[in-house]
């Protein structure tokens, strides 16, 4: 079998390409921001498993290719796009595949929600390959504990046995997955109406076919819970919940919980990662493991890059990288950091026009809620990823709004303007954190913003 990726460097794509090349197939793709000079060790790594990579001009198109495949944001101008269609070649959907691979596994674990999806798959995939049940984990992040290994370190390459994948609502995909056990992590406002997301989760739940585990202290996830059988709930509030985390308290390098009187740490800061371990675990008792054996495995669990990540420290003002950028996920980094001592100098890069004109001024009220007197809060203009779409919307007008809401906010053009900004502002015991999703060129930002520190 011969496949080809357009769009290769993306996490979902190049997850993908090394778990089709694991599997026997042919592989090769293009990328515009390799074309770019961008994302040069991604390149790199894809090309050490012996996958193609070719410019973004129609060239990784052969003739004698069985399939390409496209992520949902490709249009069909695209060189590769055009070569596929000219030349009558089978183009399908990212989520297609993914879809594909998951329903093949007889159990598969899909992970969903608002806030947590990365770091719930990464905790359910480490548990399970750390106890030897060969899993094949495809997420959306870097493994932190498999940054070793040949490759991106987005994937774990298992067996077809067992199947753990990050289930994405934004793009409906999520109801491609027949799962053997579905987790909803949340539901929030993110890119869709809290009544769609309700009615795609309940959907999502109700199709699992071993169970589903449900957040009981999420107020929208209350109609999840007769939606299948079989459900273990999570909580750190109610003491009824099936795994019920208590007495959550944060340490210099991690944070310390209990669960069933039995005392266990990780190694991650902020009360939302026990919440993300509460509902690993209960996934994992799914499939016949233990609730301590879980936990004690957890303890050595890393994380994902871009998950409140320290990039480094300098002159004692440290530099953190986060993948925050909806209100959920802003308020909670943002109430996970306040735990540490420090002002807060965060920028926040807006992800797209589309997703700041449905949820920008939510997430400007999380920053009101959180930060607090002497934070202060800076975006450069709204991140454009290409395509169609209308800019009618400015970061200026949440920067505007903000302020009004008591928070010290600045407005700039360009991250160049906030970097030289901050870099000038920072004192000792401060925290930069460089906050927004969809853009691989953050992680760089930071290290820049540590160097000119």
């Amino acid at each position: 079998m011969k496949i080809s990726f357009c769009g290769i460097s993306g996490s979902g794509m190049s997850a993908l390409a090394q778990v089709m090349k694991a599997r026997g197939a042919e592989v090769c793709g293009s990328d515009r921001s390799f074309d770019q000079g961008k994302d040069q060790e991604q390149k790199k790594a894809l090309e050490s498993l012996g996958i193609k990579i070719f410019k973004q001009d129609g060239s990784a198109v052969s003739s004698d290719l069985d399939c390409l495949y496209v992520s949902i944001a490709v249009e069909d101008t695209i060189p590769d796009v055009k070569a596929a269609l000219e030349k009558g070649i089978k183009v399908q959907k990212r989520s297609d595949l993914l879809a594909e691979i998951f329903n093949a596994a007889p159990y598969g674990v899909a992970v969903g929600g608002t806030s947590g999806k990365t770091t719930v798959t990464a905790m359910i995939g480490y548990i399970l390959d750390v106890l030897h049940k060969k899993p094949t984990v495809i997420n959306g992040g870097l493994l932190k504990n498999y940054e070793n290994q040949k490759g991106i370190p987005n994937v774990i390459l298992g067996g077809e046995e067992i199947c753990v994948v990050e289930a994405d609502e934004s793009d409906g995909s999520i109801e491609k997955y027949n799962p053997a056990v579905s987790v909803v992590t949340n539901i929030g406002l993110d890119h869709k109406s809290l009544d769609e997301l309700q009615k795609l989760f309940s959907d999502f739940v109700q199709r699992a076919r071993l169970g589903a585990v449900v957040n009981l202290d999420s107020p929208y996830s209350q109609p999840l819970l007769k939606a299948n059988q079989n459900i273990k709930t999570f909580s750190l509030k109610n003491a009824k919940a099936d795994v019920y985390i208590s007495d959550v308290k944060p340490m210099s390098n991690g944070l310390s919980y209990k669960l069933l009187g039995q005392t266990f740490s990780l190694k991650l800061i902020g009360a939302f990662n026990a919440e993300n371990a509460a509902a690993a675990i209960a996934a994992c008792s799914l499939l016949g493991i233990s609730y301590s054996d879980a936990a004690k495995v957890l303890e050595n669990f890393l994380g994902a890059k871009r998950r409140l990540d320290v990039i480094g420290v300098q002159k004692g003002v440290t530099v953190i990288d986060d993948f925050a950028h909806n209100p959920d996920k802003v308020r909670a980094s943002v109430s996970a950091l306040r735990d540490y001592a420090g002002r807060l100098l965060v920028m926040f890069q807006p992800h797209g026009f589309s997703p700041m004109r449905m949820m920008g001024r939510e997430i400007m009220q999380s920053f009101a809620q959180t930060l607090q007197k002497g934070d202060m809060l800076f975006m450069p203009e709204i991140f454009y990823a290409g395509g169609t779409v209308t800019r009618d919307i400015s970061s200026k007008d949440f920067i505007d709004f903000a302020a009004s809401l008591g928070v010290c906010a600045e407005f700039y053009q360009t991250r160049d303007e906030i970097k030289d900004r901050l870099i000038a502002l920072a004192q000792k015991g401060d925290r930069i954190i460089i906050m927004g999703a969809r853009d691989n060129t953050l992680p760089l930002f930071c290290k820049e913003i540590l160097e000119g520190l």
